[in-house]
Formats: C-alpha cells, structure tokens, sequence
C-alpha cells in the first residue's frame, strides 16, 4: 500500500481527535503517502499535520454536481491503493466507491456500509471510549490486514520549534499587551454552534476565582462570530476587577494554532479551540454535557497523561437535564481547577 486516502471531513474538533490516527498510520507505514480529505476550513489544519503528507479539499455533500464530479476525478487521478474513512456516511462512501479505490475501510454502520469492501463493528453511539480510539482502532484494523505491526504513537501531535513559539509570544505580548513573564490563561467561551458550553457569568466567576489565587495573564480566543462574546466576558470580569484581552482568528487557523501554543493553560467547552490546544499538548480545562453523545470520555481531548481536566453535569436520565450546563457549580469545582493550574503552569 503506497498511497492511503484518509478521510476525515466534519468538525475542527472532529478532525483534531483524528491525529493520532495520522500518526499511527504515518509512523507504521513511513513509506506510504498519505493524503487527507478534509473540508476548506480544515486545511490550513491539515497542512501543519506532520503525518500527512497531501491534503485534498473536500467541495462537500451540499455542493453542486460538477464539484462533486469533479472532486471524484481528482481522487480518481492520485490512484490511490487504499481509503480509509474514519468517519462514514453515504456522502463519503459513494466518494470513494466512484472514485474506484481498490481498498475502502470504514465503519460498518448505516446501508452505506456496503459500499466499502472492508468493514470494522465500531459501537461509536455507545460513547464507551474516546472518539480518538474509534479512530485508533480503524487504523490498527488496516494495518492488520496489510500485516503490518502497530507503532502507538504519543503527544504532542503537533510541535513548534522554540524559536517560532518565540516570535510569536513577543508578537502576541506586544499586540495585546501581555507579561511575557507571567503564565498566559486562555479562556475560550464560544461554542462553534456544537457543545453546550458554560454561560458567561459562570466563566465570569470560574476566571476571576482563578486570577485570585494565580499571578496570570487572561487571554479570552474567539472564532469567527464569537467576538461579541469575548467582548461581553471581558467587559464582567472587568466588572470583577479581572483585565483580560481578546485574541481572535482573523490571522488564519495556523497562526491561531501558533497563537495557542503560547498558552499555559486552555479552558473551553467541548469544541474545535479545546482539541486543538490538546495537539499542541497544551493543558486544558474542558466542560462537556453528561448526555451520552457528548461525555468527557467520547471527546476527551488528545493531551498527554495528566494534562487535561474534565467537567460536566451531573448525570440524569433525563437529556435535557444532562445538557444543562448551569448544572455545573463553579464555587464546587473552583479548588480542583485552581490545584491543577497549580501543578501544570
């Protein structure tokens, strides 16, 4: 097998809980090329992806058929010997069943299924481990049946050298006015339109409780839509005594990524910011719904041991009760928080 065709076409967050799945893949078979097939907003992503070699840019289910035939032609035209659809749907296995490629694995779920010729039993609706293990598990099935052995890969998934992490520190404290000197805190209350995610009086009080007990700098990132909300959080902590600044990511998602790498610590839901400081192995602070599709363990994050905190709900029977984020009492969670900003920054 010398030319892999991986896909891995939704979500920011979606896509970062892949990587180590490229790495798996990458690092048991040195030799191969791997292509990613991901979505316009994900490719600035996928270029810094050291495991991935080309990055093809999916036009995406809701385009026109000239773009979807097209897009077919092109994957035709890499000749590739294997896909690998980490995440399936009758979107992506028609895709790649047009496109002719010998050897298509996927999860077997839904009448799509049978459009690939090499299917693994993966019970992802049952949350029972981390979405980045389901993805782990399709390339261990891969590889075993090109009877290659496994090389588990480990974080950090995605590494700057000291010199970029640097310039772009300096860039950052002299943008934004921060103390290179102190730890920086970033704090990111938006959502992407996935996750429930904290209200901003409780990542009002959860910060300001924070900033009393640590020396820090607080830097609140927002995403396309979200400065307003930044803007409303910075204005109650001011009302707290609390000064942070805001950081968005008009300069593009590389320099976002760079950006975050700068951070201490990061604090979000669960959404697309989160998992991408979790590739840069920067410790974070996440807060998840307690319903079964959405639980700290199905999106834990992809950090080394020890460097990532979760919190959710109380579990409930009921789906709406488990949703509720207001649930999540700050004043309760405030040592924890505070004892693992302690040991990480």
């Amino acid at each position: 097998m010398k030319k892999i065709l991986v896909i891995r076409n939704d979500k920011i967050g979606d896509f970062m809980l892949a990587w180590p799945a490229f790495a798996m893949l990458k690092q048991s078979m040195p030799d191969a090329e791997i292509t990613a097939l991901v979505p316009s907003y994900t490719k600035a992503l996928a270029d810094l992806c050291p495991s991935i070699d080309k990055v093809l840019v999916d036009c995406g289910k809701k385009a026109d058929k000239q773009s979807k035939k097209q897009l077919v032609a092109d994957i035709k035209a890499q000749g590739f010997d294997a896909s690998i659809c980490l995440f399936s749907d009758s979107y992506n296995a028609t895709l790649v069943w047009k496109a002719g490629i010998p050897f298509r694995l996927a999860p077997a779920t839904k009448i799509s299924q049978f459009l690939y010729n090499h299917r693994i039993t993966q019970r992802r609706s049952q949350s029972a481990k981390p979405e980045f293990e389901y993805n782990l598990d399709l390339i261990r099935a891969f590889l075993a049946k090109q009877s290659v052995p496994v090389k588990e890969p480990c974080a950090p998934y995605l590494t700057f050298s000291s010199e970029v992490l640097s310039e772009q520190k300096t860039k950052l404290a002299g943008t934004l006015g921060l103390d290179e000197q102190k730890p920086w805190l970033y704090v990111h209350a938006g959502s992407g339109g996935s996750a429930n995610n904290l209200s901003l009086e409780q990542y009002c009080a959860l910060v300001a409780g924070v900033c009393e007990k640590n020396a820090i700098e607080v830097v609140l990132t927002a995403g396309p839509g979200e400065a307003e909300k930044a803007a409303e959080l910075q204005a109650l902590l001011a009302q707290n005594g609390v000064k942070a600044v805001v950081y968005d990511k008009n300069n593009g998602l590389e320099d976002f990524t760079r950006s975050i790498a700068c951070a201490s610590a990061f604090i979000a839901g669960s959404t697309g910011p989160l998992h991408i400081a979790a590739t840069v192995d920067v410790p974070t602070i996440g807060f998840f719904p307690a319903k079964r599709s959405a639980t700290p363990l199905r999106w834990q994050p992809i950090n080394s041991e020890g460097r990532h905190m979760a919190f959710a709900p109380p579990t409930a029977k009921d789906k709406e009760e488990a949703a509720d984020m207001s649930k999540i009492a700050v004043d309760d969670i405030l040592p924890d928080v505070n004892g693992f900003l302690a040991r990480v920054i």
